[in-house]
């Protein structure tokens, strides 16, 4: 099974900003135990480039590891080199896609108007992120799944456990979930992980029901 195909199958990616190499696997591990395997790490985070290292040696091969918020193709190539799988952008950068494809990594832009999500899969990228998914909501998805349903769609920003199952009903093959799943600025105990693998749970499962 391919990258892709996993991210598919699981349906859900954890969105994580601010994360640090101290808490970057007991956030992983809880992730991971509540059935979500596919990791964001944004980049904007000082010194993220060594808590992605970090959590690609040590849980690599348990989870998807990926990083988010990548606008340029140094960026993306930096972040590939510390063991990133996927790289996400907000925005469509070509530059970015043909760095990102010459390693053999997913790429995954953020598009939102036809015009973009079509040149994003033109130029190879995997799978395109509807983003902000919130501003036109889960009938914009299915809208513009009608004439393009070759390319895979996840819509990101503002999707929650409200809304999951209308998006994937819509068309979604996966959805990014950000604060409304991981928030770094809690404390990071025992409490708070019980709290994240339950909610992760709650995702992957709400996910699963809506594809049935």
């Amino acid at each position: 099974m391919t990258l892709l195909d996993q991210i598919k199958e699981t349906g859900i990616v954890a969105v994580i900003r601010g994360a640090s190499k101290e808490n970057i696997i007991p956030i992983a591990n809880a992730l991971k135990s509540g059935g979500v395997t596919a990791l964001e790490i944004t980049l904007e985070t000082p010194r993220v480039l060594s808590t992605i290292e970090k959590l690609s040696a040590e849980l690599g091969d348990e989870v998807i590891v990926g990083a988010g918020t990548v606008l340029d193709p140094e960026t993306a190539r930096a972040a590939i080199m510390a063991g990133a799988k996927f790289v996400f952008s907000p925005t469509t950068n070509i530059e970015t896609i043909k760095m990102t494809k010459r390693y053999g990594v997913l790429s995954i832009p953020g598009a939102l108007t036809p015009t973009e999500i079509l040149t994003a899969f033109e130029n190879g990228a995997d799978l395109i992120k509807v983003f902000p998914a919130n501003v036109f909501g889960p009938k914009y998805l299915k809208d513009v799944h009608g004439p393009l349903p070759q390319i895979p769609l996840m819509p990101t920003g503002g999707v929650n456990l409200e809304n999951l199952g209308d998006f994937v009903r819509a068309g979604a093959v996966a959805a990014g979930i950000g604060s409304n799943l991981v928030n770094t600025k809690r404390e990071i105990n025992e409490q708070y992980l019980a709290e994240l693998e339950q909610t992760a749970r709650a995702y992957s499962q709400a996910f699963k029901e809506a594809k049935r």
